[in-house]
Order: structure tokens, then C-alpha cells, then sequence
């Protein structure tokens, strides 16, 4: 059984217990998370796809940690001018780990 979210602006095929490094979630490490938008579910039988979100259907979660991504660094340079500028950012993340998908039927 597995199930597409969407989390973040971002989609991400998940199944129980797999670990998955979602955009930061406002939320204290250890708590669970229930996450309504699921665009997929599909059983051992059936597959069920949503116009755009199944109805009912919801995936629960653990948050492990909070976390940052690896920097990503970016350099401006304009020609002749001697101008250059780098720069550089780590995007706030979160570690969720899947613990149950509840099908909309």
C-alpha cells in the first residue's frame, strides 16, 4: 500500500515506516502529524486517485528532528565591472517518519 502526498508545494510517494525530508512543519519533535492532502492511494486491489485530493483519506506521521539541508551557494558576477558577490543559504527541513495511511473508504 502506498499513497502521494503533497507537502510543501512538493509531491512524495510514501509508505509505512519510510522516512521522508519534507519542507519545515511548524510542529514539536516526537508529536505526530496527520496530512489531509493526498493526491494517490492505492491498495493491494485498488488504486484511487483524487479530483485533486481523495476524500477521507489521510496519512499519519512522527516528526524525528528538525534539520537543515545542505548550503546552497550561488555567485553573481557582472562582466568588465568587477562586481561579484556570493551568497549563500541552508533551507530549514523536517524528518517525518510514515506511520499509517487511511484509506477515504
Amino acid at each position: 500500500m502506498f499513497a502521494i502526498i503533497r507537502s510543501g508545494g512538493k509531491q512524495y510517494r510514501v509508505h509505512e515506516g519510510l522516512h521522508i525530508d519534507v519542507d519545515s512543519i511548524d510542529v514539536e519533535e516526537g508529536s505526530t502529524v496527520t496530512i489531509e492532502e493526498v493526491l494517490v492511494v492505492e491498495d493491494d486491489d485498488s488504486t484511487t486517485v483524487g479530483t485533486p485530493l481523495v476524500t477521507g483519506a489521510s496519512v499519519t506521521a512522527t516528526v524525528l528532528e528538525h534539520q537543515r539541508a545542505k548550503k546552497v551557494t550561488f555567485f553573481h558576477y557582472k562582466n568588465k565591472t568587477r562586481q561579484k558577490r556570493t551568497r549563500g543559504h541552508r533551507q530549514n527541513r523536517t524528518l517525518l517518519q510514515i506511520n499509517s495511511i487511511a484509506t477515504g473508504s
